[in-house]
């Protein structure tokens, strides 16, 4: 873990995928495999590197830009009906985020969601891991809310305007570069969470870490 010095935060701001549920290793399959099937090769690994924290919009817009081609129309409902097969399916939460929400619970922190996926995967994801009844519709928070999702600080600056806490009372919890570079622009502190991701692609968190113990650590609850 980075050294940093623990900061009790008025809000905590979770990402969804790889944060409080693993999904990014079945996500970036599905999602590799229908660009391969659309004649874009893309393995797994490369998935995660160039699309995830992203949104689908961000994805088309890769893609125009590398190849010079549009995806098919229907790319989103095929991709989230693949997605949400295998949610479905193999999807865990990540370990020791129940202890960690109790524990915000009991010190009295509110916190949310803040993803860069739409409101029905959020939903799905956290229903399938046993944390949807802690995230009530007020505390949900999607890409599909603002105009710009992650890089853009948007997202995060809604949550916070919607929670009554000042941008610099929060703090992230993110598992990729797009969200901590979010983070960053709406002027909040950043908790890398990088049991997936490399630490070095998040290297400008205020803190990486390998599990969420050590958030836990961190936020001194």
């Amino acid at each position: 873990m980075t050294d940093a010095p623990t900061v009790r935060p008025g809000l905590v701001i979770f990402d969804n995928d790889g944060v409080l549920v693993d999904s990014e290793p079945l996500a970036n399959r599905v999602l590799g495999d229908l660009l391969t099937s659309y004649g874009i090769p893309t393995t797994t690994e490369e998935a995660v590197h160039d699309y995830m924290g992203g949104s689908l919009k961000r994805v088309r817009d890769i893609i125009r830009a590398r190849h010079g081609r549009e995806l098919p129309d229907d790319f989103e409902d095929a991709y989230h009906a693949g997605a949400f097969a295998a949610f479905r399916a193999e999807l865990a939460p990540v370990p020791a985020v129940d202890e960690l929400l109790d524990a915000l619970d009991a010190a009295g922190i509110p916190y949310c969601v803040a993803s860069s996926g739409s409101h029905e995967r959020i939903r799905v994801t956290l229903g399938k891991a046993g944390f949807l009844d802690r995230f009530a519709d007020a505390v949900i928070f999607s890409s599909a809310d603002v105009a710009h999702g992650k890089p853009a600080p948007d997202l995060f600056l809604l949550a916070a305007e919607k929670m009554g806490v000042a941008p610099g009372e929060c703090v992230v919890v993110e598992d990729s570069p797009l969200g901590v570079e979010a983070a960053r622009a709406a002027g909040m502190r950043v908790y890398g969470h990088a049991a997936m991701t490399p630490r070095e692609r998040l290297a400008d968190a205020d803190a990486v870490c390998a599990d969420m113990t050590e958030v836990r650590g961190l936020l001194g609850v």
